[in-house]
C-alpha cells in the first residue's frame, strides 16, 4: 500500500487491533449499511464469487474476513463442499453470522465459524481446495504476510478468489466515485452507525489499496498463479482469481 491507513489514527493500537474493534462496533449495522452504500451491488459481486467457487468443485472452502457470514452461508447452501469455514477477527461479526445459522441449523453440519487472524491461520498446510476473501485484504496489517498464509493453507491446484474495492480510472465514474467515497459514504456511515469513523476508514483504505495489475503483481510475488482480474460496476470493485500450482 502507498501508506498505512488505520481506523483510529490517534490510537496507539496496532492496525489489526483497531480493525477488530471497529468491526465489533459496527457489526449490528454492517449488513444494512452495506446494502445502502453499495445500492445492493455487493450481493451481485458475491454471487459471482460463489459461481467461481462452485465451478471449481471444491470440497473444502475457507472464507476469510467472513464478517456476518453471508458468503460462507451461500457456500453451504449452494455448493457440494463437505467442509466450509468462515474466519474473522471480530467476535461481533461472528456473533451475527452464528445468529443467521441458527435460523437454518442444518447448515451447521458443514459450516463452522472461527475467530482467527488471517496472518496466522490456525490450519495445517494444504488444507482447503478454495479460499475466498471479500472486502478483507485491504484490512490486513501486513498484506504479503496474509497472502503467504493463504498460499500455505491452500491445497495444490486450489482456487483463490478475492473480491475487493478498487477505484474507477475513467471519466466520469472516476470523479463521481471520488466525491461519493469522500463525502457520501462517511456521511451515511455517521447517520446509521455508532462508530463515526468506521466508514471514513473504509473509504480511505480503499483509496490507497493497490488494485488491478498492482495487486496481481503482489499475488504473483507471493507465489500464486494469477489467472484473471475482472473490474465490477465500472471499476468500483474488482474480482481477482488465482491458483496454487
Amino acid at each position: 500500500m502507498k501508506e498505512k491507513v488505520k481506523p483510529y489514527q490517534s490510537s496507539s493500537l496496532s492496525k489489526k487491533a483497531q480493525v477488530e474493534l471497529m468491526f465489533d462496533n459496527i457489526s449490528g449495522q454492517y449488513d444494512g449499511l452495506n446494502r445502502v452504500i453499495s445500492l445492493g451491488t455487493d450481493l451481485k459481486w458475491r454471487r459471482k464469487v460463489l459461481r467461481m467457487v462452485r465451478a471449481h468443485g471444491a470440497q473444502s472452502i475457507l472464507d476469510i474476513a467472513t464478517g456476518t457470514g453471508d458468503l460462507a452461508i451461500a457456500f453451504a447452501k449452494k455448493t457440494d463442499a463437505k467442509r466450509i469455514v468462515g474466519l474473522d477477527l471480530s467476535e461481533g461479526m461472528l456473533r451475527m453470522a452464528q445468529q443467521k445459522v441458527k435460523l437454518n441449523p442444518i447448515l451447521g453440519e458443514r459450516l463452522e465459524f472461527v475467530k482467527g487472524d488471517s496472518e496466522a491461520l490456525p490450519f495445517a498446510d494444504n488444507t482447503f481446495e478454495a479460499i475466498t476473501v471479500s472486502f478483507g485484504v485491504r484490512n490486513f496489517e501486513n498484506l504479503e504476510v496474509g497472502l503467504s498464509e493463504i498460499y500455505r493453507v491452500l491445497a495444490p491446484g486450489g482456487l483463490f478468489v478475492v473480491l475487493e474495492t478498487s477505484v474507477p480510472e475513467h471519466f466520469p465514474m472516476k470523479q463521481g466515485y471520488a466525491l461519493y467515497s469522500k463525502y457520501m459514504l462517511p456521511m451515511v456511515g455517521r447517520l446509521f452507525s455508532k462508530d463515526r469513523v468506521a466508514y471514513r476508514y473504509l473509504s480511505e483504505s480503499a483509496a490507497v489499496f493497490p488494485f488491478g495489475k498492482a495487486f496481481n503483481n503482489i499475488l504473483a510475488k507471493t507465489g500464486f498463479n494469477v489467472q484473471a482480474f475482472e473490474p465490477q460496476t465500472f471499476g468500483v470493485a474488482t474480482i481477482y482469481k488465482a491458483s496454487k500450482a
